[in-house]
């Protein structure tokens, strides 16, 4: 059950939004009659048969009608729900979204409906604009208001643990460093099984044991109650589920067993018999293989284009430093398993892997040439992959290529590793721009190409890219 103070925050969200929506579709009819942009009377944005001196008046009904379906876009968006309201990102990606999809339905019904007047398009098109900023503004002060005067943590659900794994630290650690978090973390409820008893690194609270369930989260005002997917026996886990239900607190699990299948994990219904199984990822639907490769083709042109000149003069300072070949091509692994040659500009000696064969690039690694660091932290020595893109071998956003050897010893050891080979490997990806490359923590590297596969957009892809070009976490 939401909180009073989440409901009144949001009733002041949602009547400030629709505020803001009324406030910008008007300063769109300014923009489109009251401006000058007016004297465009010829053009596409002004419209069909639209006169050029339309009062506010006579605008009246369709900038009321303008704020009531923006507010639905809103609503039908998601930007209500609780897990985005703190959000300031997040909120402006929804907001974004659903302003586009206000102007497609505003036009459209114009059209439909046969509205009098009829919609000038340049005025939608101000409109949307205005709102968008004036969006922003307003987002960014309310949620600043909030934070700068300490009313934030009455707007976060109050989470406690029942019982303590490597899930639940991690877990906990991030909640704690998420600075737009809507959790707030109490403490952790001891578990009777004394097999998977843990205790907090970071000195988190014990708030008593699971025997007395029901009291505590009565009494420390339980919002949600999350715990690891460790062993126990399905009267104990019905018992758990009761006492949240008793006392309206929302019952979650970490899918520790089952982390492969975070995202997909759906119910289906076989001849009648509800079946739980994974659906397809993103990236295996054709519409998204098509989509993504029309991108990759465009983005590998681009970037052979940009790129001509630095690998000329990358080239040749290498050249300079270590006579011998310019590009380095290394045998990698693709999607479904499929080996193919890798280009980049070569950054080590010519004998780096003489002595002890294939390894990481690790941090003030002697083998690198002196031109070599600066490419690594630039990422400029990764440029001649776009030929590798071009060709189909890989994709400008993926999880990054390894080498057969390497793979072979990591496919046994770290769970669901292969499942990254699902998809094309990528010039950079989401591992990559949050700093998990180099000789960094594998599993964590993995968790986050999984994350990158089930969660895939193209939008996702250009912010990535994006990222990219500031990046420099751990380039060796």
């Amino acid at each position: 059950m939401a909180k009073k103070e989440v409901k009144i925050f949001t009733i002041i969200l949602f009547i400030g939004d629709f505020l803001v929506g009324f406030f910008g579709l008007i300063i769109g009819h300014w923009l489109r009659f009251k401006s000058g942009i007016s004297h465009i009377s010829n053009s596409w944005w002004a419209g069909v048969s639209v006169d050029n001196d339309q009062s506010l008046k006579s605008y009246f009904g369709l900038i009321f009608f303008g704020s009531i379906l923006l507010s639905g876009t809103y609503l039908a968006n998601g930007l209500y729900d609780s897990k985005n309201l703190l959000r300031f990102r997040f909120s402006i990606i929804i907001i974004t979204r659903a302003i586009a999809l206000w102007l497609a339905l505003y036009l459209g019904l114009s059209l439909v409906l046969k509205f009098d007047p009829p919609i000038s398009r340049l005025y939608a098109v101000g409109s949307a604009l205005s709102v968008f900023i004036i969006a922003v503004l307003w987002r960014f002060a309310v949620l600043h208001l909030i934070r700068s005067t300490g009313f934030s943590p009455r707007l976060a659900k109050r989470v406690a643990f029942l019982g303590w794994s490597t899930a639940s630290e991690r877990l906990s650690k991030l909640v704690q460093e998420d600075q737009e978090s809507v959790y707030s973390i109490v403490g952790y409820i001891s578990e009777d099984i004394v097999a998977s008893i843990q205790k907090p690194r970071h000195g988190l609270s014990n708030l008593g044991e699971s025997s007395n369930l029901n009291q505590i989260l009565r009494s420390y005002k339980i919002d949600v109650l999350i715990r690891s997917d460790a062993p126990v026996d399905v009267d104990k886990l019905i018992e758990i589920c009761n006492a949240c239900d008793r006392e309206m607190v929302e019952f979650k699990m970490i899918p520790t067993k089952f982390h492969r299948m975070i995202t997909g994990l759906h119910v289906e219904t076989v001849i009648d018999v509800p079946v739980l199984g994974v659906a397809e990822g993103p990236l295996e639907l054709p519409l998204n293989q098509m989509l993504k490769r029309f991108f990759d083709i465009v983005g590998a042109i681009v970037g052979l284009m940009i790129s001509i000149p630095l690998v000329c003069v990358f080239g040749s300072l290498v050249y300079l430093e270590s006579p011998g070949p310019i590009l380095y091509r290394q045998t990698r692994v693709g999607r479904r398993g499929k080996c193919f040659e890798i280009l980049k500009i070569r950054s080590m000696r010519l004998d780096a892997e003489s002595k002890n064969g294939a390894q990481w690039a690790k941090k003030d690694d002697d083998r690198r040439l002196r031109i070599g660091a600066l490419m690594r932290e630039t990422n400029i020595d990764e440029v001649p992959q776009f030929w590798n893109v071009l060709k189909g071998d890989m994709s400008l956003v993926g999880p990054r290529p390894e080498r057969p050897e390497l793979i072979s010893r990591f496919q046994d050891e770290i769970p669901h590793y292969n499942a990254r080979h699902t998809v094309k490997p990528g010039i950079t990806g989401w591992a990559q721009v949050n700093g998990w490359r180099g000789d960094t923590d594998l599993t964590e590297r993995i968790r986050y190409d999984l994350y990158y596969i089930e969660k895939w957009t193209l939008l996702g892809d250009f912010m990535i890219m994006f990222r990219t070009l500031f990046s420099r976490k751990n380039a060796y």
